[in-house]
């Protein structure tokens, strides 16, 4: 019988480092590769270790990075970023003027499905058996909402975390949920995550970072 405060904090403790993640921190700084997708239109990626500073005048591209087969069925991530100059809200449904300040994707696909080691991220986002998941920092939209993604039907989903603004935030969410929410199934294997800033069609600016990010299964 726990007879003490002190004692029962002590074991709220222990149960809910239980619960925590055990996960792998991302290293920004290696086998990271850029997607463009305009030989005239490309954001500023700085690397370094756990942080990723992103520059965006008037552009878009993606940084992007296969993921180790021990992270392949993994459950839970979670990452910290800021934004201190943001695009305007804008409308991510619509193909065109859908600039957001950051999207995290995690691309999916089945265990019968290999694709090449050095496929590029273009080649993945149209391959029929993929299904990705991007977290969003942008748009006129409110945090929580699931969206259909213009560019990649149904293979796709945009999952609302934070409106168009500026700010710092934490964010820690569960693959496997947001997967079932999405497409209705278990998750695939994941394969890879991509970040990616957009303002080429407002043509603004966006000054960013994305740090702490840690990948894993729940204990």
């Amino acid at each position: 019988m726990i007879k003490t405060q002190s004692q029962r904090l002590a074991l709220f403790i222990v149960l809910c480092t239980a619960a925590n993640v055990s996960a792998e921190e991302i290293d920004f700084s290696n086998g990271w590769s850029e997607q463009r997708f305009s030989v005239f239109s490309s954001n500023e990626f700085e690397p370094s270790g756990e942080t990723l500073h992103i520059r965006s005048d008037g552009t878009v591209s993606m940084l992007w990075s296969r993921l180790p087969s021990a992270l392949s069925h993994s459950t839970q991530t979670q990452w910290d970023w800021e934004v201190t100059a943001s695009v305007p809200p804008t409308d991510l449904t619509l193909k065109g003027g859908d600039d957001r300040n950051l999207s995290v994707y995690f691309v999916f696909m089945p265990e019968d499905s290999r694709p090449k080691a050095n496929a590029k991220l273009t080649a993945l986002l149209g391959n029929t058996n993929a299904r990705v998941l991007m977290y969003v920092w942008g748009g006129k939209h409110m945090r929580g909402e699931i969206l259909p993604t213009p560019y990649l039907n149904e293979l796709g989903r945009t999952f609302i975390l934070r409106p168009a603004g500026t700010g710092q935030a934490s964010e820690r969410v569960n693959l496997k949920t947001d997967f079932q929410r999405a497409f209705g199934t278990e998750p695939t294997r994941l394969i890879g995550i991509a970040i990616s800033a957009d303002s080429d069609d407002t043509d603004t600016k966006i000054r960013a970072r994305v740090s702490n990010m840690r990948i894993g299964k729940a204990r």
